[in-house]
């Protein structure tokens, strides 16, 4: 069996539905950051789970590769059909099913992206609170495991899927979890399928949590003259069980790439962008007992608005960290990179992440969701420059291995993909053996998404 013969055989199955042309297939294999331009040989546009079902029956009969594809905004390489074979692009699969306004949930299928939701949810008084920045996917971002800047108060999408419908390696449907908000029954494969990256199963409908918009929001920004000042603020609010629901630090170089990308015009030092979500006296009450903590760490120019334009517009200016970041290296592609350590450990960890960028020569802006120990930093780098490659690739292996130091993790939300594989080990020691053996068993011809997640050996 070869993807020659699974290509003739979807041909016939999907018609035009099925393309190979040299522009679409080198779109599916373009990616944000530095790793190399992989095109699948195939692109398939199912419109339903049971197209899903078939397309992957005859993969796995042919035992050719099949990597699912939402909007292509993951930064670790997920999307990329690294050993060829067929991209399965959701983009006809992008529908709300239905809305359940009275238990706060809603069906959807993987394709629909997560401002999409919330466009359809505009009127109910409901939102879809994860936000990874990007206009990601539902199913991407279930498959990533995704969190964002609002996680420190709603969780992530593991805390936010409730029920899955998946199609396994050999065309299986099955269906995960319940309506229900809790349960106690069998194995949660829900969760198993919540940050497997397509290796697992390929999820085709997802059950997901709303929440009601607050009755009153407010956000605001301050700067401090030390990123120790800043860092030591987010570790006390958090320890003080102020409810924050996005706090989000900006080190000095992300601030000169805002003000280089998104003509702001920020002091060039460490700031703190902040929201609160209740009740209009609860919103203010968190806000003081922020603006009392920043003030013990000599916070300067607060600047706080109600008003949602200006929200918006801050938070909007906060998404774009990836391309302010770009700004500042132009022509160079982006290693985008996050770790998570334990709250207590923020401060050590930023600082000494901060050191080796220096160290090494680097270019590097530092922005986290940091309420939740969660911090990204940014690199400009040239990948046919090996010297400038190699010390990116350096900077890479000393933070995630002084995570791992603090009692943290190499990704609290990009995923592993291609660029963490070689840290499964270290992180994770004889429990590497034991998910080689589910992926094993769930998908014996390994051809979900194959090189992923795991480092390279045959499985």
């Amino acid at each position: 069996m070869t993807i020659q013969s699974a290509l003739k055989a979807l041909e016939r199955l999907l018609g035009d539905r099925l393309v190979t042309s040299d522009a679409v297939c080198a779109q599916h294999g373009e990616n944000e950051t530095y790793f190399p331009h992989t095109p699948p040989d195939a692109v398939v546009f199912p419109e339903n789970t049971e197209d899903v079902s078939q397309i992957v029956k005859l993969c796995n009969t042919h035992a050719c590769p099949i990597v699912a594809y939402g909007a292509g905004t993951c930064l670790e390489g997920q999307h990329l059909p690294v050993q060829g074979g067929v991209t399965l692009d959701f983009s006809k699969m992008n529908k709300v099913l239905e809305v359940h306004d009275e238990d706060l949930t809603v069906t959807v299928q993987p394709g629909l992206t997560r401002e999409e939701l919330n466009t359809h949810l505009r009127d109910t008084g409901l939102f879809f609170s994860v936000d990874p920045g990007a206009n990601a996917s539902i199913g991407g971002m279930a498959a990533t495991r995704a969190s964002g800047t609002t996680a420190v108060r709603y969780g992530t999408m593991s805390d936010n899927v409730l029920a899955l419908e998946a199609v396994m390696a050999d065309g299986s449907i099955i269906r995960t979890g319940t309506g229900a908000r809790k349960t106690s029954s069998g194995y949660d494969l829900t969760h198993l399928l919540i940050g497997s990256e397509g290796t697992l199963g390929i999820i085709t409908e997802l059950t997901v949590k709303l929440h009601g918009v607050p009755e009153a929001m407010s956000a605001a920004t301050c700067y401090f003259d030390s990123i120790e000042d800043a860092v030591n603020t987010v570790i006390l609010t958090i320890q003080s069980g102020i409810p924050m629901a996005r706090i989000e630090l900006l080190d000095d170089v992300m601030v000169r790439g805002f003000n280089m990308y998104s003509k702001s015009d920020l002091p060039e030092k460490p700031h703190l962008f902040v929201e609160f979500h209740g009740s209009p006296s609860s919103v203010a009450e968190q806000a003081e007992g922020f603006g009392d903590i920043a003030a013990e760490f000599s916070a300067q120019a607060f600047s706080w608005t109600s008003k949602a334009e200006e929200r918006t517009a801050l938070w909007a200016m906060r998404h774009k960290a990836h391309y302010a970041s770009r700004a500042l290296s132009p022509g160079k592609h982006l290693m985008s990179t996050d770790v998570c350590v334990p709250i207590s450990r923020l401060a050590e960890a930023v600082m000494e992440a901060k050191d080796s960028s220096l160290r090494l020569g680097l270019t590097s802006t530092l922005v986290g969701h940091v309420g939740d120990g969660n911090f990204h930093c940014g690199i400009g780098v040239d990948p046919e420059d090996a010297e400038e490659l190699a010390r990116v690739k350096a900077f890479s292996d000393n933070l995630c291995e002084l995570a791992l130091r603090l009692g943290g993790t190499v990704t609290g939300e990009h995923g592993i993909g291609l660029g963490k594989a070689k840290y499964m080990e270290a992180e994770h020691g004889p429990a590497v053996a034991f998910m080689r053996a589910v992926k094993t068993a769930l998908d014996p011809n390994n051809i979900l998404n194959p090189g992923k997640i795991f480092p390279a050996v045959d499985l």
